[in-house]
């Protein structure tokens, strides 16, 4: 199987199934020298955790990270950092009932297709557990930025929106609340409808914004390798992604070139920032923002049509231990993979300099 690592300088390469013994991974290309603040990697891998509210799956992981090699006395060595996270809470039982079938709108009939083998264990490699690897390195990649501040938060869930821009958001109100969302009046009511939906044991999507401020300027490698191309890239790799748009996005598609322009100050900076902190692939140095849409977790405990091995349309209805919503526990993964896009530029860049 390809497709396992991601970056250019700054590399991760991950490993592991959703119902193995560990997922791992290793990070190439970190510099020497840095003082890594594990408690710092450790707090990112519990927001991203399962079983951490009553409003996502109740599987029980510690995920504490095991350093294999790469650090010294506390400091990365700039040799390869390789880590494990062990699996110690796998009900491979809950999935019996699919190891005949395909789950509607899960990677199970194009991995077989494709490889001619699965692991129906909770879709093995191609579970969101995967993510937890991201989320290490993304930790260690924010460290190699540590001016740069990197802030997603849940922006809507189903068809509830945060009425407010990002500017008006107090970033520090996010963890304040199970569904990650800066607004306490409008996570009140993402918590309920989420809760409500779990009843009826069906699953909702939502959107998670993106603000990424204090960006050098000139960090992007046109043509093929833009820096918003990278973000958009990295963005749908994460499982349950369906859309990525930065700056006015779409909405700009409506406007006028007149209306759109980002005019200069004269320090070079910009009266507005319709461009996202992005223009020509580069960063200008504003802040760079997009929003990744995430779509209904696939998995229902209810009942709906599925195909099996042998070309029948049976009934079948999801087991275990699930989401109602992804997006709560996808905000550190949006942020990991943001930082380790930042990081692989930034090192990128130095080497112009």
């Amino acid at each position: 199987m390809a497709g396992n690592s991601y970056g250019t300088l700054f590399k991760l390469t991950t490993f592991g199934e959703s119902h193995g013994e560990a997922l791992g991974g290793i990070i190439d290309g970190c510099p020497p020298g840095i003082v890594l603040d594990f408690d710092a990697i450790q707090y990112e891998m519990n927001r991203r955790k399962p079983g951490q509210s009553a409003i996502v799956t109740q599987r029980k992981e510690a995920d504490e990270v095991q350093f294999l090699s790469g650090l010294f006395e506390g400091k990365t060595t700039g040799t390869p950092i390789g880590f494990i996270i062990p699996n110690t809470n796998q009900k491979s039982d809950d999935y019996a009932h699919i190891k005949n079938s395909y789950r509607p709108s899960h990677a199970d009939y194009v991995y077989e297709k494709k490889y001619g083998i699965r692991d129906y264990r909770g879709g093995g490699r191609s579970s969101a557990r995967e993510t937890a690897c991201r989320v290490v390195a993304g930790a260690i990649a924010k460290q190699v930025l540590p001016s740069i501040k990197i802030n997603a938060f849940v922006s809507s869930v189903g068809d509830i929106f945060i009425d407010k821009p990002y500017q008006e958001l107090d970033f520090s109100k996010t963890e304040s609340n199970p569904v990650r969302c800066p607004d306490e009046a409008t996570a009140t009511k993402m918590e309920a409808h989420i809760k409500e939906i779990k009843k009826q044991g069906d699953t909702v999507g939502g959107t998670i914004t993106c603000v990424i401020q204090n960006v050098p300027i000139g960090l992007g490698e046109p043509v093929f390798d833009k820096l918003h191309a990278e973000l958009g890239k990295a963005m749908l790799s994460i499982n349950a992604v369906k859309g990525f748009e930065f700056g006015s996005g779409f909405c700009g598609a409506r406007m006028k070139g007149s209306e759109h322009n980002d005019l200069y100050n004269a320090d070079g900076t910009t009266k507005s920032n319709l461009s996202g902190g992005i223009q020509g692939g580069i960063s200008n140095g504003m802040d760079i923002y997009f929003r990744v849409a995430f779509k209904p977790v696939a998995t229902l405990i209810q009942r709906q049509e599925a195909l099996t091995t042998s070309g029948e349309i049976i009934e079948t209805q999801g087991k275990g231990r699930h989401d109602p919503c992804v997006v709560p526990r996808a905000v550190p993964i949006v942020e990991a993979m943001a930082a380790l896009v930042l990081a692989d530029f930034y090192l990128l860049n130095k080497i112009y300099q």
